[in-house]
């Protein structure tokens, strides 16, 4: 970063530098030398961003709220739920934060940024009116059906009857979402109207999903390959990351119900030049666009999940944060400082922004606990892992590990860790990432077993 900024800086506690006055130069890659981040999440995702975010020169302490078992080795962890919106400002306002990085979607939007930014505190991500572009899948779906942009077309319904009296008179494959946040479970595709019927009984009569079912979309099923672009957003303007594809169902061969995600990689071979730039200029840039139309600057990160159809690229869902588990195929490809992508949204600079990437393939399988998406036991310790960290251009991200009180690594979520690895092309990134995952276990362990093969078996690596 070679932007300057014209302050006088004094000292106060704690090396705490303020600017006062409007006098005299400062690079800003010293000011950023001084900066406190804190990364508010404890999935695989959030430690992603804290190991890259951990990297950067400019970042004097990391703190992780709550954190994980493996964040604990890169930033101090802080037992603060994510959810605890007072808790985390009182904390970011005593320790003096110098930037907030929020990495699930909840507290984005319950309306973390809103309440941080009274304060006067700096914090990555967009306001609770930006932030219902995920929070409710009925405002993201009318803003692109009147934008015109790409996606299927849907009935929004809040009456349970209706929605099942709509059933009867389309065909099926039919998909049924949640109209909430569902923890990425909220999806049904379904292959008949029986399916159909029993996703809209779950999300409207028993319950399933609270508040986040009340209201439900029927989507028009789309036929195509799915692909991720994270793309930082400051109003008009927009700054695509490398793609990723992800892995939503449980089982090889994309079986099973969906979950959160049990696997990706990143480039995307399958998107072409032309139909990124389509990505781009008819989906990202005019949504970005109908936002500030609406009146909502958004900043921070919109991830849109798109689907390669015969027509083109269309929506299937926008998302207001980094993709988990995209983001861990994505990031250990940037070669460029995370923290001054976040810093040219947060300062109106993201048109200066350059950001270069390896071109080697990374390829992230998640070891989930058995039983996952649904019921899961916890606590089994987790061995191998410093095996694993020997190995060249592999890395683990933690997702659902604890230390016990014998000071242990156990699991203690669904998703229980992330092996990345990357490698000159996808057959050596995939051969590293399973003969990584080969050596780590723990009880009920189970991954899928086809992550990224698609890629091999059409481009030979």
């Amino acid at each position: 970063m070679n932007i300057s900024r014209e302050f006088l800086f004094l000292s106060e506690p704690n090396d705490k530098i303020t600017p006062v006055v409007v006098f005299g130069f400062l690079e800003a890659d010293k000011w950023e030398e001084m900066m406190k981040v804190l990364v508010v999440g404890g999935g695989g995702r959030e430690h992603a961003l804290a190991w890259k975010l951990a990297q950067s020169p400019s970042v004097k302490k990391l703190y992780c709220a709550p954190g994980n078992g493996g964040m604990m080795e890169i930033g101090e962890l802080v037992d603060i739920s994510a959810e605890d919106l007072p808790s985390l400002l009182r904390f970011a306002v005593k320790e003096r934060i110098d930037l907030t990085v929020v990495g699930p979607e909840a507290p984005l939007v319950e309306g973390i940024v809103d309440l941080f930014s009274r304060e006067g505190l700096d914090i990555f991500g967009p306001s609770q009116e930006g932030a219902q572009m995920e929070g409710s899948k009925s405002f993201a779906k009318r803003l692109m059906l009147d934008e015109g942009i790409p996606t299927g077309a849907a009935e929004i319904f809040d009456d349970y009857q209706r929605a099942l009296d709509y059933l009867k008179t389309i065909h099926p494959p039919v998909v049924v979402k949640a109209d909430g946040l569902a923890a990425g479970k909220g999806v049904t595709v379904a292959q008949d109207l029986e399916t159909a019927a029993a996703a809209l009984r779950a999300c409207m009569v028993e319950g399933k999903f609270g508040s986040a079912g009340r209201r439900v979309l029927i989507e028009e099923f789309l036929q195509g390959q799915e692909v991720s672009i994270l793309t930082l957003v400051d109003g008009e303007e927009i700054f695509p990351l490398e793609p990723a594809q992800d892995y939503k169902r449980v089982g090889d061969n994309d079986t099973g119900p969906n979950t959160g995600g049990m696997g990706s990689y990143s480039p995307v071979p399958v998107l072409d030049q032309h139909n990124y730039q389509r990505a781009v200029e008819e989906i990202l840039r005019p949504t970005a666009r109908a936002l500030l139309k609406r009146g909502i600057h958004f900043k921070g990160i919109l991830y849109a999940g798109l689907i390669l159809t015969h027509q083109g690229p269309k929506v299937l869902e926008f998302n207001v944060r980094f993709g988990d588990p995209e983001t861990q195929a994505v990031l250990p490809r940037m070669e460029s400082d995370l923290l001054g992508g976040m810093l040219a949204v947060q300062e109106g600079r993201l048109r200066e922004l350059e950001l270069t990437w390896s071109s080697h393939p990374c390829v992230t399988v998640v070891m989930a606990s058995g039983g996952y998406p649904g019921d899961y036991s916890k606590g089994y310790p987790i061995s191998g892992l410093e095996e694993v960290a020997l190995l060249d251009e592999v890395v683990v991200f933690h997702a659902g590990t604890t230390m016990n009180s014998e000071g242990k690594l156990v699991t203690s979520g669904g998703r229980v860790l992330n092996i990345c690895a990357k490698g000159k092309d996808f057959v050596q990134a995939r051969e590293k990432a399973y003969n990584a995952l080969g050596k780590i276990s723990f009880q009920g362990a189970y991954y899928r077993k086809d992550i990224a093969l698609r890629v091999v078996q059409k481009n030979g690596g």
